[in-house]
C-alpha cells in the first residue's frame, strides 16, 4: 500500500446514512465500524459510525464518522484531511512538519485497533488525521 490522501467528513448521528447515500450515488465498498465494535460501552453512541470508508470503482476514497457527543460539530467546516498508509517513516515525517506550528490534539501513537494514529490542527487551523496501518 502506497500512502494516500483524502477528505475525512464528520457527522452528527446520521454517518450511516451519509455513506451509504454516498456509496449510492458513487458506487464501490462501504465498510461501516461501530463504537461498540472497538469498545465503547456508551449506549448513547454504540451503534453510530466510529469509522466509515466508501473506496470507489474511479479509486477514490472516502471517510466518515459520527462525532460523539461533546465534540464539536459545525456543518460546513466538518471535514478533516486523512493521510494513511503503511510508510511509518514517511507519514512520521509528515506529521511532525505539517503539525509544526500548530496544535496536536492526539499524538501520533499506538490505538486500540493497532494501528499509530494522531490528530493535528497545522499553523493554518486546518484539521489533519494521520494513521499509520499495523503490520498485517
Amino acid at each position: 500500500m502506497t500512502s494516500r490522501l483524502n477528505p475525512y467528513l464528520h457527522f452528527r448521528g446520521n454517518a450511516r446514512e451519509a455513506m451509504e447515500f454516498y456509496r449510492s450515488v458513487l458506487g464501490g465498498e462501504l465498510q461501516l465500524m461501530t463504537f461498540s465494535q472497538v469498545g465503547s460501552d456508551d449506549p448513547e453512541i454504540a451503534d453510530q459510525v466510529m469509522h466509515g470508508q466508501l473506496e470507489t470503482p474511479q479509486g477514490w476514497t472516502l471517510m466518515g464518522s459520527d462525532t460523539p457527543p461533546g465534540m464539536d460539530h459545525n456543518p460546513g467546516d466538518n471535514f478533516t484531511i486523512s493521510l494513511s498508509g503503511d510508510d511509518a517513516d514517511e507519514l512520521r515525517g509528515l506529521f511532525e512538519k505539517l503539525s509544526a506550528g500548530g496544535a496536536v490534539h492526539t499524538p501520533l501513537e499506538k490505538q486500540m485497533w493497532g494501528d499509530e494514529f494522531g490528530a493535528f490542527n497545522d499553523k493554518f487551523g486546518i484539521p489533519w488525521l494521520v494513521n499509520i496501518g499495523a503490520p498485517r
